[in-house]
């Protein structure tokens, strides 16, 4: 039997939604996600296995002749520093980029993790109940959302005392991030709480908690999902801005905004201590930039049909 036009147009979606995820690119950022998590989660033994730690000062790979450039072409790579060394202090730029990729990961993940939560709760409690609890929800996000982010983010974490860093920028990251969330949320909820099985719901006796949980939490978990994968790269990209300016991960911890900071003075003279933090930043942020687009465009396709 002859396939109906809509049984065709079903099969032609859902092959562009399978060709889409073997794209080369997002297969390498994929790759390079992968390799970068798995740095992160074996930092120790990478490290042992290189035989220098975040920490360890090699001054005898520096010249002080030169200024404290490292020894050796390329920033002092060698097969004892597979990234070379940081002028001055002689610090393995490996050992610092694989930390760095923990510190990072850490920080954004769990910001995303609390924003999602804190975005999610909002905003279905906004769109969902309505009412007095909409107006205050909207109003603390409007407030929260009026403010220039990166300027307060800066001024909190310089007043606030040392401490965990790390868990600071995790709670300020997820203060100003969770209205973004909270408000598509709160749009989705509003429309998802006027369709038929909604209604079937509520007139069949069901409790709103029950509601909330069986019928309109199940159908947010697309937009959850796109939003929280989209919010990482954002967080890495915001703590290494952070980082940079002095109000982030403080030394010795190691960060990949922090590693740029102390290269900006040297990349003219020693390129690849700007060059291998830079470019690690860059293409972790990239890589789960189209990874989340990637998703998004899978899940719109599967709603459409």
């Amino acid at each position: 039997m002859a396939m109906t036009t809509q049984a065709l147009t079903r099969q032609a979606v859902r092959r562009r939604g399978g060709s889409r995820w073997r794209r080369p690119a997002v297969i390498a950022s994929f790759v390079f996600l992968g390799i970068v998590v798995l740095m992160a989660v074996f930092a120790p033994l990478l490290t042992m296995i290189s035989g220098s730690g975040p920490y360890e000062f090699h001054e005898d790979k520096i010249d002080p002749i030169r200024g404290g450039l490292p020894i050796g072409p390329f920033g002092g790579m060698s097969a004892e520093h597979w990234f070379g060394v940081e002028p001055l202090n002689g610090r393995d730029i490996f050992a610092r980029i694989v930390y760095g990729a923990q510190v990072s990961l850490t920080i954004a993940v769990s910001a995303a993790a609390v924003t999602t939560v804190l975005g999610v709760v909002f905003g279905v409690l906004a769109g969902f109940f309505g009412g007095i609890v909409d107006q205050v929800v909207s109003r603390v996000m409007d407030f929260l959302m009026a403010f220039p982010a990166l300027i307060f983010m800066i001024a909190i974490l310089s007043a606030l005392p040392q401490g965990n860093r790390p868990a600071l920028l995790v709670a300020v990251l997820a203060l100003f991030g969770w209205p973004a969330t909270a408000r598509v949320v709160r749009g989705q909820t509003m429309s998802i709480a006027q369709r038929e099985f909604v209604e079937a719901a509520r007139a069949s006796g069901a409790s709103r908690i029950a509601i909330v949980f069986k019928e309109v939490l199940p159908n947010l978990v697309g937009t959850i999902t796109v939003m929280a994968t989209l919010s990482v790269p954002t967080f890495i990209a915001t703590e290494a801005g952070l980082s940079f300016l002095g109000v982030g991960v403080r030394p010795p911890t190691a960060s990949w905004g922090q590693m740029i900071s102390s290269a900006v003075p040297w990349y003219a003279s020693n390129p690849m201590f700007f060059m291998i933090p830079g470019l690690f930043l860059t293409l972790t942020v990239l890589s789960f930039m189209v990874i989340g687009d990637t998703l998004q465009a899978t899940l719109q396709r599967r709603t459409q049909r």
